[in-house]
């Protein structure tokens, strides 16, 4: 029998999120695996920011393509960018245990947010990102940051920016150490993106190993993520809107925070609630309700137009 066939993104990011599943198979599973680099829409336009391009899955769906052509057996993407409905036939076999779910900080000149000088110019590919720095600072002019991880640091260090955000997650995993200033927000000053730090494994369900990667799961993890997906789902939400979404365990308790609102950060929801871990989906539909009578649909639509 020949080897599974792991479909990755190119980015240096991507590729050692796929070498960590094909370690993680070969040492639990005892499956033998290869990489095949795949060039999605997302990793195309560069020049173009990333709500600009239109569409969701921007950065999966040539790879889901190629898993139900049976071209590849599994993909393997930061859960962040997986749409919370799948084509006909897929699904997630795993979740990783999350790494640091916070987003953080980099700067050569200043060290941190609240420092930088008026006007300054912080880099994100994010609109979620852009709405919670607008709230802190309406002062700063939040722009388009597209590239790799080592892309983005040298637009930082060449002065392009005065600051950009990150995921910790993708700067840890990658060792680096660029930029003078680095600091983590805190889950409560910038909420994160669902799924953020933690990894998704998609495959066809009928696939005869889908139940093998099962092993890769972390329980934990999965719980909390699929918390942050049914929130997502329930606003028609997708991966380039400004929405966070974070869901906590803390013993018996399971605590979810959400943000929404829109990129200038001049109308943003921001809520929580908390309770037994039991009725974790109950919380999810209620804390969705609280948003959607605050106007949350009204304030989805108004976002398209940035």
């Amino acid at each position: 029998m020949g080897n599974l066939v792991i479909g990755s993104r190119g980015s240096e990011l991507a590729l050692w999120q796929a070498n960590h599943i094909k370690e993680r198979l070969k040492k639990e599973c005892f499956i033998e695996s290869e990489i095949q680099i795949v060039k999605t829409k997302g990793d195309k336009i560069l020049d173009t920011p990333l709500n600009k391009i239109g569409g969701k899955g921007l950065f999966t769906k040539e790879l889901e393509e190629l898993l139900l052509k049976g071209a590849i057996d599994l993909a393997v993407h930061s859960l962040k960018d997986v749409p919370v409905v799948f084509e006909k036939g897929l699904d997630l076999a795993c979740i990783t245990k999350r790494a640091d779910v916070r987003d953080t900080f980099l700067s050569v000149k200043f060290p941190d947010l609240m420092s930088l000088p008026e006007g300054a110019k912080v880099g994100t590919t994010s609109l979620r990102r852009s709405m919670q720095i607008k709230l802190k600072r309406q002062d700063l002019d939040t722009e388009s940051l597209r590239g790799n991880v080592q892309t983005r640091l040298k637009k930082l260090e060449c002065g392009e920016f005065d600051a950009i955000i990150l995921a910790e997650a993708g700067l840890c995993r990658l060792n680096v150490q660029g930029a003078k200033y680095r600091k983590a927000f805190s889950v409560k000053e910038m909420i994160p993106s669902m799924g953020q730090g933690a990894l998704g494994v998609e495959m066809l369900k009928n696939h005869k190993h889908f139940i093998t990667l099962q092993k890769l799961n972390d329980e934990e993890s999965a719980f909390c993520c699929h918390l942050e997906r049914e929130f997502i789902k329930g606003l028609n939400g997708g991966c380039q809107i400004p929405i966070g979404v974070h869901a906590n365990l803390m013993g018996d308790e399971v605590k979810i925070q959400a943000v929404l609102g829109l990129p200038n950060g001049k109308e943003v929801i921001t809520k929580e609630k908390q309770g037994d871990k039991t009725k974790a989906f109950i919380i999810v539909q209620e804390l969705l309700e609280e948003f959607l009578q605050s106007g949350a649909k009204e304030i989805l639509e108004k976002a398209q137009l940035f």
